[in-house]
This record gives structure tokens, C-alpha cells and sequence, in this order.
């Protein structure tokens, strides 16, 4: 009797999803139990590259960093619109998670799995279009932004508090050595002034 309760109990019990419908109804990454059915229209990388094989091998599956491959898809499954939608927890989600990320790469920057990449910082070699007087004299100022890390800390989607401030400490530190034309001040934005921010 308790056997075919038993068996009776296993044959009621829901079936996983097939697909879960993407959209901001997704909060977290626990709603991603299955793949996510984008909306018809929908162009993003994730949209397009995240297969059911990609899926299935994947999901439940977590970088050296431990950051879970479904929280690298939720920004995407959430927002439908994004362009790319899917971003790396670590460096190391790069490898882990190859099948996805080399086929972004290549559609996004043309780029390889087998390419190498070539730094050159000498900014005496770039090649700027000259401005026009009218554009020159827009420019007030300019920013360069910097959307790497430090290779012992996991990327933006994975990188806890904690880690932000130790990052932080590290780079103004790094910062505040510099010297000549690179020297300068590092404004935090925790407590900036108001005529700072101005």
C-alpha cells in the first residue's frame, strides 16, 4: 500500500517546465529552471546563442569564482531588449562556460576563440578622426572607463560588497602613485561632496 502511495505520489508530482517565459517578472536566478523562451523580436546575443544543449550542460553549474551561470543569463532573460544580455561572473567563466561566451564574442567583436589580443598602450599611435573648432569646443572634459577587474575577484555580476570596497582600496591606492601627467585625485563616490559631484 505504501509503495503504490508511494508511486502514486512520484505520478502526481509537477513536471519541470520546458521553458520559462523571459521577461521582468524574473527576480532571481532560482525562476531560471528551465530555458528561457525569449519574446518573437528578440535579437540579444543571449536570445539568439543560448541553445537547449547550452542550456542543459550549464544551468546549475557555477565559475571558479562560484558565480552560477544562470545569474550571467538573468540580466538578459529579464530585460529582452538588452543587445548582448549575458555577462561573465569571473575570467574564469570565459573557459567554463566557452560554448556560450565564444560565440558572443565572435558575433559581437569578430573575435576568435583561437584570435589573440594585442594591447598597445602607446597613445601616441591612435588613430583619432581630427575634431572640427565647433566639436573642440564642446569637450570639457573626458573619462576613460575601465570595465575589467582585478584578476582575484570575480566580474560585476558576481563580486559581493565586501569584495567592491577591498577592490576599491586597491586601485585608489594603485591610483594615488601615479605621478606626471597621469597623477591626480580619486574622488569615491560614497561621500563625494556636492561640489565635488558639481
Amino acid at each position: 500500500m505504501i509503495a503504490a502511495e508511494r508511486g502514486l505520489e512520484g505520478a502526481l508530482a509537477p513536471a519541470a517546465p520546458a521553458t520559462v517565459e523571459a521577461g521582468a517578472h524574473l527576480k532571481s536566478v532560482s525562476q531560471l529552471v528551465a530555458l528561457p523562451k525569449f519574446p518573437a523580436g528578440c535579437t540579444s546575443s543571449v536570445c539568439r546563442f543560448l541553445t537547449p544543449e547550452i542550456f542543459n550542460e550549464y544551468k546549475g553549474k557555477k565559475d571558479k569564482a562560484g558565480v552560477p551561470f544562470e545569474l550571467m543569463v538573468l540580466s538578459g532573460c529579464q530585460n529582452v531588449d538588452s543587445g548582448i544580455g549575458v555577462y561573465a561572473g569571473s575570467h574564469d567563466s570565459y573557459t567554463t562556460f566557452n560554448k556560450l561566451f565564444d560565440q558572443v564574442i565572435q558575433d559581437y567583436h569578430k573575435h576568435g576563440k583561437d584570435d589573440k589580443h594585442v594591447s598597445n598602450m602607446d597613445y601616441t599611435q591612435l588613430k583619432c578622426a581630427p575634431f572640427t573648432a565647433e566639436e573642440a569646443e564642446m569637450v570639457i572634459s573626458t573619462r576613460i572607463r575601465v570595465g575589467r577587474n582585478l584578476a582575484a575577484y570575480p566580474l560585476g555580476p558576481g563580486i559581493s560588497k565586501d569584495q567592491r570596497a577591498e577592490v576599491e582600496t586597491k586601485v585608489s591606492g594603485a591610483l594615488s602613485g601615479m605621478t606626471g601627467e597621469l597623477a591626480g585625485k580619486y574622488y569615491p563616490l560614497a561621500g563625494m561632496s556636492a561640489a565635488d559631484q558639481a
